[in-house]
């Protein structure tokens, strides 16, 4: 098999970056309070040498390290917050929590900014060592996970000089990352009415909390009258209060809208106020609304991607042990053949040979399937050439955000892959930094497939990185 010359320099500095990782699991910290973990990043930014800037785009928790001159700029894309709920201890195959109740990386962000990190820093070594010219970046990212800190980063200019971004994610099959995403917005829903003894005087009384349950009504006979991609969820932030013979006064309720694109789901936005505004007028209550975050849908760059997938095929899947294997499968066991099937499934795959780990790649001509969530990449994607890959971290059929993706997440398979992962990323970022027609297709691709009217960001105005109300 041939050898890319990048593949050195990512298993040079394979055990700091495991490390790196193991310390990020071991702090897990939800949207924009990754306090110490992007401390741990910027430790390690220092240490390898980058140019570090800290509080990007106004973001206490976000930083970009920089190496290099002239030539392209090229950006790795890193995150490192966790999930809320999700606590689990490493290496156990039953859910056991380190402390109930509290987070967990159940989407792999340990591994995920450790992995971005570790390519960049392979590819700020190997254009010092061979004198190419050209700048590459590590932009430590918070708040994916409903905080859209990207496309706050985004609006405040911070990609504006990148001509190429690189990201992955983990998971359990090897693979370019061709579909979309869902655009998606945050808002919170709020209602005031009128408190009063619930026995004694309820004609008093106007129940915010009656508004957002006739809201929720209202909202789920609307799911039958939407586009079959769209996604409404929400959760009661504030139900008023725990006394039932108080009428509740005041009420919260957040809601997630998404759609395939930004339009869509703007307009799906508009019917929910619709719903909102009906509700209220039912109760004769008042409500208002705050946007906290939103995203754009992913755009897909051809070139990029193609480049990718060939160092993909290049590379082939990780090298897993048979440890890794019997490790895995005890995982395996605890998920659904529904689970297994999904795997499959999301990477346009029909399951042929059962495998615990991955030990091949999605090959080229397979169909791009749109991802189901959503992720703030995508409004980097509108405004940079940008492509992605999925990692082989897991055992096949483990769902993201589950307590055994965070329980596998310091196994030798977890490192294996976030290696593999760093290792297809640092040698497409040098593919391109030495094909500056590569650079020219795509941009061309970008600019063909966002149109005339560009990037448009979902986020209104005066929204502002919701760092209060996300802690």
């Amino acid at each position: 098999m041939n050898t890319h010359p990048l593949w050195d320099y990512v298993e040079a500095s394979r055990e700091r970056f495991k490390t790196l990782s193991d310390r990020v699991w071991a702090t897990p910290e939800t949207c924009y309070m990754e306090q110490e973990s992007v401390a741990a990043h910027i430790e390690e930014l220092t240490f390898q040498g980058f140019r570090v800037q800290q509080d990007l785009a106004g973001i206490p928790t976000a930083v970009m390290g920089e190496a290099g001159s002239g030539g392209p700029v090229i950006a790795f894309l890193g995150e490192f917050d966790a999930l809320a709920g999700l606590s689990q201890k490493a290496d156990v195959f039953e859910k056991d929590p380190l402390v109930p109740g509290a987070n967990g990386h159940g989407c792999g962000h340990n591994l995920l900014g450790s992995a971005a990190m570790l390519a960049a820093t392979a590819v700020k070594n190997w254009l010092k060592e061979t004198g190419t010219p050209g700048t590459v970046r590590y932009y430590g990212c918070p708040a994916e996970e409903g905080g859209a800190a990207k496309a706050f980063m985004v609006r405040a200019g911070a990609f504006s000089d990148v001509d190429i971004a690189i990201t992955w994610h983990p998971g359990d099959i090897p693979a370019v990352a061709k579909g979309s995403s869902l655009a998606n917005a945050r808002v919170d829903f709020t209602f005031e009415g009128r408190a009063s003894h619930a026995a004694d005087s309820p004609h008093l009384g106007r129940s915010a909390l009656d508004a957002v349950e006739l809201m929720s009504v209202g909202i789920n006979y609307m799911r039958e009258h939407m586009p079959d991609e769209a996604r409404i969820h929400y959760a009661i932030m504030d139900g008023g209060g725990i006394s039932p013979n108080v009428v509740q006064a005041y009420a919260k309720v957040r809601y997630v809208v998404r759609a395939a694109t930004t339009p869509e789901m703007l307009k799906l936005l508009e019917r929910v106020r619709k719903v909102a505004d009906g509700a209220a007028l039912m109760t004769e209550t008042q409500v208002s609304s705050q946007v906290l975050t939103a995203v754009s849908n992913l755009v897909y760059n051809a070139p990029l991607g193609e480049v990718m997938q060939r160092n993909l095929e290049q590379l082939g899947p990780p090298s897993f042990s048979e440890e890794d294997k019997a490790y895995a499968a005890r995982f395996q066991a605890t998920l659904s053949e529904d689970d297994i099937r999904q795997s499959y499934r999301g990477q346009g795959l029909v399951e042929a040979t059962r495998t615990v780990l991955a030990d091949f790649i999605v090959p080229a001509d397979t169909p791009a399937v749109p991802f189901g969530g959503s992720t703030d990449v995508a409004d980097v994607s509108w405004v940079v050439p940008t492509v992605q890959m999925w990692g082989a971290n897991h055992a096949i059929g483990t769902q993201l955000h589950t307590w055994q993706v965070v329980a596998q997440g310091k196994g030798e398979p977890a490192i294996k892959g976030m290696v593999h992962a760093a290792a297809i990323m640092a040698a497409t970022a040098a593919d391109a930094f030495l094909d500056p027609e590569l650079l020219a297709r795509a941009k061309a691709d970008l600019a063909r497939r966002v149109g005339p009217e560009g990037y448009v960001s979902p986020l209104p105005e005066d929204a502002e990185p919701p760092i209060s109300e996300m802690g």
